[in-house]
């Protein structure tokens, strides 16, 4: 059984027990988190797509760890102008663990 949820604008496709990183929750590490935008639910041939969301379908997923990603670095330059801009950005996310999906 799978699912494809929406979160952080982008969409996710899920089964139990998976564990995903998604972006940056208001949660504590420990808790619950519950995915309502369900695109899409699959369970052995059968499914059920949403116009634009299943009704009744939601994702339980537990809050394993709240963290940030290795530094992306740019590096802006133009020669001969003594111009260099050098930028970093480390972008938060959340890893969850899928535990239940139900439809």
């Amino acid at each position: 059984m799978y699912a494809i949820i929406k979160t952080g604008g982008k969409q996710y496709k899920v089964a139990e027990g998976e564990a995903i990183f998604v972006e940056k929750l208001d949660a504590e590490e420990g808790s619950n988190v519950t995915f309502d935008q369900v695109i899409l639910v699959a369970n052995d041939g059968d499914v059920k797509v949403g116009t634009p969301l299943v009704e009744g379908a939601k994702v339980t997923a537990k809050v394993e760890k709240q963290g940030k990603e290795k530094k992306v670095v740019t590096f802006k330059y133009k020669p001969k102008k003594h111009s260099h801009t050098k930028y970093g950005h480390r972008q938060p996310y959340t890893k969850v663990t899928v535990e239940k999906i139900e439809a």
